[in-house]
């Protein structure tokens, strides 16, 4: 039995695929249930890594049926509102669009009942010897582990048992806030954000918006400020906090303030952390990290699939080797790290070329740059 921490995308995918391969798992979750808390705007799943863990999944086609439509857009602004860059979706692209809520429950649904545990907070891991771990949930419970993955995000309680390396502030945050019945009620800001993504970004600062499904606008705010700037911002008093985010963009068009001083949900602070880039541990028999909890990177639209990723490949690995775990996870890791080290430094590179001092410039350059082929 698979002992798994954390229902996001990647610890449901290592589920799934071991499950397509016979393998039993049980992921726990800290969350009382799947409705428990929102899961996120839209992502974009890509060919080489998402796509394949979701083939790997046997859930591709169940996937393509949920896909947003004409999501793949994007429009790249200034902050006088003047269009730098306008690439419609018309249905060449390769990164489909899906709500993270909707990819969640597609691969829930896809578990045996009762593989997912709702409810059950980690407070602590401790080996036992032998590759096997014990792990303490809130309330006092435990559960013995054979085989242990932390796919339990950036704070993972898993990493201490393999890592000191803890995420470091990386500079910047986010805020956060969504528009609803956008082209009705927010007509200037819909059409700057057209039917894909927005982003409007100056060096240090930018506004990006997505087109969500029923004329959803959700709208990530940028601001490279230390955490006690952000500290000192009562959010809490969702109309100050707005208001005070909002100074920051004073003299940009309005079509663009309005993604913020508009915002019809309380703004949610998002802070950006990161794991050392080339972060890695001594193989350390029974237990393994995927996703967040082994690679944390400030978000150049990989996260998500990249978790996917690694959730397929672990599976497959203890697939390939069901009587030697330890094969398993160093072929799993071996493939990890090199490949992680350099998805964390394209995303560096993405991050600043994003909010970077050469911005929006530097952004355009990016979407226009020839794809290999």
């Amino acid at each position: 039995m698979i002992t798994i921490i954390g229902a996001g995308l990647g610890g449901l995918t290592l589920a799934r695929v071991l499950h397509v391969n016979g393998i039993a798992a049980t992921v726990y979750e800290a969350d009382e249930s799947a409705a428990a808390r929102t899961q996120g705007g839209q992502l974009d799943i890509h060919e080489h890594n998402g796509q394949q863990a979701l083939k790997d999944a046997c859930l591709y086609d169940q996937f393509r049926a949920l896909v947003h439509s004409g999501a793949e857009a994007t429009r790249v602004l200034a902050h006088d509102g003047t269009v730098l860059l306008d690439q419609p979706d018309d249905g060449t692209g390769h990164r489909p669009e899906i709500l993270r809520g909707d990819l969640r429950r597609l691969l829930l649904d896809s578990l045996p009942e009762g593989t997912v545990r709702w409810g059950h907070k980690v407070t602590g891991v401790r080996a036992l010897g032998d590759g096997r771990h014990e792990v303490t949930f809130a309330g006092g419970s435990t559960v013995t582990a054979e085989v242990l993955v932390g796919a339990d995000g950036a704070w993972s309680r898993v990493r201490p048992l393999l890592s000191e390396a803890k995420p470091a502030y990386y500079g910047t945050s986010f805020v956060e806030t969504y528009l609803y019945d956008a082209d009705e009620r927010h007509p200037a800001a819909a059409k700057a954000v057209g039917e894909g993504a927005l982003l409007a970004p100056e060096p240090g600062r930018g506004i990006q918006a997505h087109r969500e499904a029923n004329g959803v606008l959700h709208t990530y705010v940028s601001l490279a400020r230390p955490q006690e700037w952000f500290a000192a911002i009562d959010f809490t008093d969702a109309a100050a906090a707005t208001a005070r985010v909002a100074a920051e963009f004073a003299g940009w068009a309005p079509e663009l303030t309005a993604l913020i001083t508009d915002g019809e949900t309380p703004p949610v602070l998002r802070p950006i952390f990161a794991l050392p880039i080339g972060h890695r541990w001594p193989r350390t028999p029974g237990v393994t990290l995927l996703g967040d909890a082994a690679h944390l990177s400030p978000p150049n639209g990989e996260g998500a699939n990249l978790a996917m990723y690694d959730g397929a490949e672990l599976a497959k690995a203890i697939a390939a080797h069901p009587d030697d775990i330890e094969a398993a996870l160093t072929e799993y890791e071996s493939a990890l790290f090199p490949r992680s080290e350099a998805e964390a430094v394209e995303a560096a590179r993405d991050f600043e070329l994003v909010t970077g001092a050469n911005t929006p410039g530097s952004l355009v350059t990016l979407f226009t740059a020839p794809q290999p082929s």
